[in-house]
């Protein structure tokens, strides 16, 4: 309690505070807010413990990859690299080739940036317009992603695939199936990045990772330490994704029917 006595009713006092009750409700999911997470926790438990649907989400896995070496390839860009190819395995391996660049920035933007990517997808995936807006920004990430990888006929697979079904789902149902697309690729594109952060740093030590290079060339506390990091920093990116959603996206099935129809001036 302050010392001081505080009029309230004095009109010349401006008091600037969040109520505590308005922070809850933001964040207090609603009837449909609870079905998408539902759907997201589904997503969860069928990518991370079924191994029945391993083939069905194979070309998911292979997108995740590309999205891995595409946030390596916007890094070298933004850093003045010059990038010479990105390639991608059908065993669901992929390699970025580029000069110059800042490798500090580079070398973790591959786990960290598909990380944020499927964080910012799950937030879309709570509202029909958001996901129509992510697919649009989606689309231009995927045709740089394919300038870089022209030679490579799983990328150009893998994106065509992609992109059909995106076409698919937003022509069907008011677009209702593309925003569980975009959450299951949001949610995958986190998922497969804190897997390999756990698979390549923690669980096993790899020696060419990501995190092996990134602390040889820092010169200290070793790539377990830096794949714990990026950890958790991944994790945080998959909750603030899920948080942002909630607390973004309020309206009702109906109402984003109704907007949905309406993208971009409507049908």
């Amino acid at each position: 309690m302050s010392p001081f006595p505080v009029d309230s009713s004095d009109p010349n006092l401006h008091l600037h505070y969040i109520p505590r009750r308005a922070v809850a409700e933001t964040l207090t999911p609603n009837d449909t807010q609870k079905i998408t997470l539902i759907v997201a926790a589904s997503y969860v438990l069928a990518i991370g413990i079924l191994p029945i649907l391993e083939k069905i989400i194979y070309p998911f896995k292979l997108l995740t990859v590309g999205m891995h070496e595409m946030s390596h390839a916007l890094a070298g860009v933004l850093t003045c690299a010059t990038v010479e190819k990105i390639t991608l395995d059908p065993q669901e391996g992929g390699s970025t080739r580029m000069r110059g660049g800042i490798p500090a920035i580079t070398l973790p933007a591959g786990y960290l940036g598909s990380s944020f990517i499927g964080a910012a997808l799950i937030a879309c995936g709570f509202d029909t317009n958001a996901s129509k807006v992510a697919c649009l920004i989606l689309a231009f990430f995927w045709i740089l992603t394919l300038w870089w990888a022209r030679s490579s006929w799983v990328a150009w697979a893998t994106i065509a695939l992609m992109a059909g079904l995106i076409i698919i789902t937003w022509l069907v149902a008011h677009s209702v199936a593309l925003r569980f697309l975009i959450l299951f690729i949001g949610v995958m594109s986190c998922l497969y990045a804190i897997w390999d952060i756990v698979d390549d740093t923690l669980a096993r030590k790899v020696n060419t990772s990501d995190a092996s290079e990134y602390a040889n060339l820092i010169g200290c506390c070793g790539s377990r330490f830096w794949g714990a990091f990026w950890l958790i920093i991944s994790c945080v990116f998959f909750a603030v994704g899920i948080l942002v959603g909630i607390a973004a996206f309020k309206d009702d099935w109906d109402t984003q029917a109704a907007r949905a129809d309406d993208f971009l001036g409507g049908e």
